[in-house]
């Protein structure tokens, strides 16, 4: 099929998700029938990016509403291949990074970018698109797919989307399903802690340190314990100490809320 949009000079827009799909995955949709003649969209839930510790188990899934919303929106084709399609028994061969990979999730959850990079590889050989549209909610995934594309030269166009929220600021996530009433407003925190720092970059303030402890006491009056909360440059994911002009940054956090474990991000231009 895609061999067949190939010879007939159709350009393909790629939106790789694990499914459980909200408004932030249907706005990827939308960019990419907005810069490719069709859009393909995968639902695959990778099992190789789980630590054994984590919610591969109870991550959400409703495949009958997903490829409803999908139609909704127009997407031209679903890959919805299984895990034995993926990794069959003789599997052998994972996509490893280097120092892109190190730092936040990386220290929270090692391997996880190894099975992020390996199945996005796989999934890009599969569809052979055009444009690959990916969340800035992620954004150290993000970077971690377009340093890999860079280097393995797969002449795809890594196209990063803005950061879809509720209407109170909480970034839409599948996992939010699991947030009880209370654990819902905690969650908040994240959003609150990063926009008021954001406010202070705005005003003037460029000392990493103190942007992070100023958004540090959104989580210390919340009860809340934060995984990370840093101030980095936005192309190498390495911590600053003080902010620059030009630069472009990202303020970057992870807590869990109850069980359930969230991200967030503020991308900084100066």
């Amino acid at each position: 099929m895609v061999k067949k949009l190939k010879r007939e000079g159709k350009s393909i827009g790629f939106v790789p998700t694990m499914g459980y799909l909200h408004i932030g995955h249907l706005s990827l949709i939308r960019e990419s029938k907005k810069k490719a003649d069709i859009t393909i969209a995968s639902i695959f839930v990778n099992p190789t990016q789980f630590a054994p510790n984590e919610d591969f188990n109870r991550y959400p899934k409703d495949l009958e509403r997903d490829k409803n919303l999908l139609e909704a929106e127009g997407t031209d084709y679903l890959f919805n291949p299984d895990a034995a399609e993926i990794y069959p028994d003789d599997y052998q061969t994972y996509i490893s990074l280097n120092k892109i990979t190190q730092p936040l999730e990386g220290i929270v959850r090692p391997g996880h970018y190894k099975g992020v990079s390996t199945i996005v590889s796989i999934l890009l050989n599969c569809v052979q698109p055009d444009f690959a549209f990916f969340g800035q909610k992620d954004a150290q995934q993000a970077a971690v797919i377009k340093q890999m594309v860079k280097d393995l030269k797969y002449g795809v166009e890594v196209v990063v989307c803005p950061i879809s929220r509720e209407a109170d600021g909480l970034a839409m996530s599948s996992r939010n399903i699991f947030l009880s009433e209370e654990d819902r407003q905690k969650a908040l925190t994240l959003h609150k802690s990063l926009s008021a720092g954001a406010a202070a970059i705005k005003a003037g303030e460029r000392s990493s340190e103190k942007l992070i402890d100023l958004m540090s006491s959104y989580f210390l009056k919340e009860k809340t314990v934060f995984d990370y909360l840093t101030i980095v440059d936005a192309n190498t994911f390495e911590g600053v100490a003080v902010l620059t002009s030009p630069g472009e940054y990202y303020i970057l956090t992870a807590a869990k809320i109850g069980n359930t474990r969230l991200i967030d991000n503020e991308l900084i231009k100066i």
